[in-house]
């Protein structure tokens, strides 16, 4: 069979006492648990864990595997010769004993400690990791674990988003199997989200997240906001921005304007000579803000040309032409030529 090497699973000195082997796998299990660990390979870490300390943590178990002699983790070996005598107990099944596999069978050193007879009533997790029906926190220690954290994307219509709105979600949540394997379930659920969010932001809804382990307590579900594209109104944070379309004569003239907001239509002030790209700034008429106030809105001003001009307009921008005597191409003038 192939050695196990359960104290450097534990990342323990072989002379640790019973407290440092409590200590270290409450520390590695809390970290490598499927429930918690999001790296590749955490679930057979968290299974090699509880195999050693389902070992090392029971005095007669460790001393009939520190009678086993040293090796390196992997190496084959076989038991000394007098260590089924000191350790096997009577009763077993006939058959049990290492000796008595059958030729070719791989015997895996987890397999041996769950077929001694040891006293007690905690079992032996083995391969199967999580062990028997009691759960991770019954067989794994005897501590809580907390539930794994899940997120949701919310994606909301500005309106949603200034008003408040409930939010449908599906996502799978994490679980143990009655046999210790791990599987998903599918959850759905509504959640309410507060008048006032902004795009990208992220709100923790407590308790809502995975089921804990051994008593401990769920974990949170995260909702990262995402708003939807408007057909009018681009936001940053709780500001919006509107393209704001005048006419030429409106820019050099000034007007009137009145321009949609989200709760409906406000009357801004276009002055003489606005150029495009400039802003106007409506205080307060953005997207609300969850304590108190809202963002501003912004009219970024763009000015158009009509597509189509009838012969009365085309005579007036000719006289426009000869008695204006502004020049829009200042930086041309002194440039050199070459014929």
């Amino acid at each position: 069979m192939k050695f196990k090497d359960y104290y450097a699973a534990l990342e323990l000195e072989r002379d640790a006492d019973g407290d440092a082997i409590k200590k270290a796998y409450r520390r590695l299990a809390r970290r490598t648990h499927p429930d918690v660990a999001k790296e590749p390979g955490a679930e057979e870490r968290f299974k090699e864990i509880s195999e050693a300390y389902q070992t090392l943590s029971d005095p007669e178990k460790r001393q009939a595997y520190d009678d086993l002699g040293r090796h390196r983790s992997g190496e084959e070996f076989s038991p000394p010769p007098d260590w089924e005598s000191r350790f096997w107990r009577e009763g077993n099944r006939q058959g049990s004993q290492p000796g008595s596999q059958p030729a070719g069978q791989e015997v895996d050193l987890a397999d041996l400690f769950e077929q001694m007879g040891f006293g007690g009533s905690g079992g032996f997790a083995g391969s199967g990791g999580f062990g028997g029906t009691g759960g991770f926190g019954q067989q794994a220690g005897g501590f809580p674990v907390r539930g794994q954290d899940l997120e949701v994307i919310a994606e909301l219509t500005l309106e949603q988003a200034a008003q408040g709105s409930e939010v449908a979600f599906t996502l799978s949540v994490p679980s143990c199997r009655a046999d210790g394997g791990m599987t998903r379930e599918p959850r759905s659920g509504t959640i309410r989200v507060p008048r006032g969010v902004a795009d990208g932001e992220r709100l923790r809804v407590p308790g809502r997240g995975g089921p804990g382990h051994g008593g401990g307590p769920a974990g949170d579900l995260f909702l990262e906001i995402r708003l939807k594209p408007h057909p009018r109104f681009r936001p940053l944070g709780h500001d919006l921005y509107l393209e704001l379309p005048i006419a030429p004569w409106e820019a050099a003239l000034g007007a009137e304007i009145e321009l949609p907001t989200l709760t409906g239509t406000a009357r801004v002030s276009v002055r003489p000579g606005m150029r495009n790209g400039q802003k106007l700034r409506l205080a307060g008429k953005g997207l609300p803000r969850r304590k108190e106030g809202a963002g501003d809105l912004y009219g970024v001003i763009q000015i158009v040309m009509p597509e189509q001009i009838g012969d009365r307009e085309r005579e007036l921008y000719r006289e426009l032409a000869e008695a204006s005597a502004f020049n829009p191409r200042p930086s041309f003038e002194g440039a050199p030529t070459h014929g």
